[in-house]
């Protein structure tokens, strides 16, 4: 490898997943996994392994199933951490990677672990040796790395490589750092560690977002010494998030005469496409002016710049926006189209799906082309990220019918289907509310003897014309205060919106929650 190669080390599933409400299950997991190996990510961080059983099944699926990628587990310097992501990533081989970590810095140190300076690092290099039991490509982060005094994190760095770490991460923790500071913080590590220097370990870098300097502390990182660039996909995570890794790819790509001689191996082509499936496989939508993948990254509304624009687009272009996926949409599809011809434009659009899903999928297929005369791809998207999203149906949307208007008060019927009984059951009743979605919500609410609270929800339209798919992305609160998100999408934004908190319902009852079939007619009343 060269020694200018810049390593892409994806966290959307581990660092990304933990922003509020961006959960996935594994078949979502699993498709974000495939776009990132598509995309060419060197290492995908797929979750943290010890901290629970769907934790550590999506580490060792996607293990066995992605090919192209270092797959790598997180885990404190814990022997119970280390032991369970040194398990999850075996099926990886050669592949795997366990990535520790141990917080340095001094307000850790004293306020969060109770620790001397001496005491960290025998943890620290402990860790990294029951890691190299595992596998042999051991990644090490000191977190709070920028705010840890630089003398003690040379010591710790040359610790943890002597003990076996090909990487050392040097987080940016809580987004503290500004590029000058932080690039001359990764020269003095280079230069005080000698493994650093002659290739026999990397820097790796792990910035976040809390003043908006990611990106910057990223990029400054690398021209500093740093070989690993730790990102998200839109930049999602904890907090303020993370660096976006379409923003430190495009910026290595385009500005060459800065960053001369990086390289780094992503497919930029897949950059959009990963982009918009994560955001719809953690509900996180992508703000319209964001960078390289917002709607607005390559639109021009000003005479002056379109005047240009047509005459030579590089006069307010510096990135062609075919180089990072966007592009014209391809022929639309139509309600005469057959099965055969929806799944090879499945298969064209890069999606793996099994018979049984491709069927189910049809006939949502058949439903929306009688409802509009074109079905384009990112209709098509939809539907498939439909099948994504689901998880086992207690109960299934059969009728919607609704009285709205400024006159009279908004009022919903709903009939739903609870299909996981040993014989299937019906369940109908009625909801007013201050709108017509409100009283819909209400009536689920009744019937499924659940009580959310809807703390966020956001509608878009997946497609061109007026008769668009609507997609609606909820967040909501069963009164345990943990968010779970729910999604759906029709050409109806109040069916859409239906289920969508169906969605939300369903994902609560299969994780424990409880609900049940309203056999009898009960009091109206709020949820």
């Amino acid at each position: 490898m060269s020694k200018n190669r810049v390593l892409i080390f994806d966290t959307t599933l581990r660092d990304g997943e933990q922003c509020p409400g961006a959960s996935m299950n594994l078949r979502q997991k699993l498709a974000v996994a495939r776009q990132l190996s598509r995309l060419k990510v060197d290492v995908i961080e797929a979750g943290f392994p010890v901290i629970s059983d769907g934790d550590f099944t999506a580490v060792q699926t996607i293990s066995k199933q992605i090919k192209n990628a270092q797959i790598a587990g997180l885990a404190r310097c814990v022997n119970k951490d280390i032991d369970a992501a040194g398990a999850a990533v075996k099926p990886a081989g050669k592949r795997g990677r366990i990535h520790v970590f141990l917080a340095t810095s001094k307000i850790h140190r004293e306020h969060k672990l109770g620790k001397a300076q001496d005491q960290i690092l025998k943890l620290a290099v402990d860790g990294v040796k029951r890691a190299c039991k595992y596998v042999k490509d051991v990644e090490f982060s000191p977190e709070d790395g920028s705010r840890t005094e630089p003398d003690f994190l040379v010591e710790i760095c040359r610790a943890v490589v002597k003990a076996g770490a090909t990487t050392v991460n040097i987080p940016d923790t809580v987004g503290w750092a500004v590029p000058e500071q932080y690039g001359a913080l990764i020269a003095h590590l280079h230069d005080h560690v000698p493994e650093f220097q002659n290739g026999k370990a990397i820097i790796s870098v792990h910035c976040h977002n809390d003043l908006g300097l990611a990106v910057a502390n990223s990029l400054a990182a690398v021209k500093a010494g740093a070989r690993q660039v730790e990102c998200t996909v839109n930049g999602i995570g904890e907090r303020a998030g993370n660096a976006a890794l379409e923003e430190i790819v495009m910026a290595l790509k385009t500005r060459k005469d800065v960053f001369r001689g990086f390289s780094c191996g992503i497919n930029s082509k897949e950059i959009v496409k990963a982009s918009k499936l994560v955001a719809r496989m953690s509900g996180l939508p992508v703000q319209r002016s964001k960078a390289i993948v917002g709607e607005n990254a390559f639109a021009h509304s000003s005479g002056i710049h379109q005047d240009g624009i047509l005459k030579k687009r590089e006069t307010y272009e510096i990135m062609d926006p075919r180089a990072v996926g966007w592009g014209k949409t391809e022929l639309p599809l139509t309600k005469h189209s057959g099965r055969a011809a929806v799944a090879a434009r499945l298969k064209h659009l890069g999606f793996r799906l099994s018979t049984s899903d491709v069927a189910a999928l049809f006939d949502h297929f058949k439903e929306i082309g009688d409802k509009k005369k074109f079905v384009y791809d990112e209709d098509l998207t939809a539907l498939v990220e439909d099948i994504l999203t689901m998880v086992p149906e207690t109960w299934t949307l059969d009728y919607l019918n609704v009285s709205t208007g400024n006159q009279t008060v908004p009022t919903a019927t709903v009939r739903l289907l609870k299909t996981n009984a040993k014989k299937p059951t019906s369940a109908q009743d009625a909801g007013i509310g201050d709108g017509p979605v409100d009283a819909a919500l209400k009536a689920i609410d009744r019937i499924t003897h659940t009580t959310g609270k809807l703390m966020d929800y956001a509608l878009r339209s997946v497609s061109q014309g007026k008769d668009a798919l609507g997609e609606v992305s909820v967040k909501v609160d069963f009164g345990d205060g943990k968010l779970v998100a729910g999604r759906g999408a029709s050409t109806d934004i109040i069916e859409a919106s239906a289920r969508a908190y169906l969605n939300a319902v369903n994902r609560y009852l299969d994780t424990g929650g409880t609900g049940g079939v309203q056999t009898k007619k009960t009091k109206r009343g709020k949820p």
